[in-house]
């Protein structure tokens, strides 16, 4: 339940900080949650494998885009591109990562992370802005992926540090 609620709240706050602080503010929305959010996705993934995986991150990212809108309807543009590009991203993300089994968590999340990344970086900026500079793609995708990176580093620092205490 906690990756549940850091996910949806993760969300909502990259939504409502691009819709109050606007594009110039993206990389460290990137770098900070949307990095994170493509990470806690993987968990999550390995967490409801096979049970109703697609509903429920489905189900995730329509919550994040509804909580937005309602805590700020003028994000509502700014929800739905979230929506629709963290659909795709998180299709492209389940992809890669369901390929690369048998590895480690670190390797399958990071993988899978950078066509997550790909994906919403090019989707995002087109539905929320009506616009995508190849500089503005490039910046995105690498503090999304540089942003994963930082995150599934802790995440593995962290379950390690607790499996130690419990042990």
């Amino acid at each position: 339940m906690l990756y549940v609620t850091i996910y949806i709240a993760t969300l909502v706050g990259a939504n409502l900080a691009v819709a109050w602080l606007g594009p110039e503010a993206m990389p460290i929305i990137a770098f900070l949650l949307i990095g994170l959010d493509l990470t806690l996705r993987d968990r999550l993934h390995d967490l409801w494998r096979g049970r109703q995986l697609w509903p429920r991150m489905f189900g995730l990212i329509v919550a994040a885009g509804v909580v937005s809108y309602l805590l700020n309807p003028v994000s509502g543009p700014i929800a739905v591109a979230s929506v629709v590009a963290f659909s795709l991203a998180s299709l492209a993300d389940a992809a890669v990562y369901h390929l690369l089994a048998g590895r480690s968590w670190s390797i399958r999340a990071n993988g899978s992370n950078l066509i997550g990344a790909t994906v919403d970086s090019l989707v995002f900026p087109v539905m929320a802005f009506g616009f995508a500079f190849p500089s503005i793609v490039l910046g995105q995708l690498v503090a999304k992926v540089v942003g994963g990176m930082f995150w599934a580093l802790l995440i593995v620092r962290v379950r390690s540090l607790l499996k130690s205490r419990a042990a």
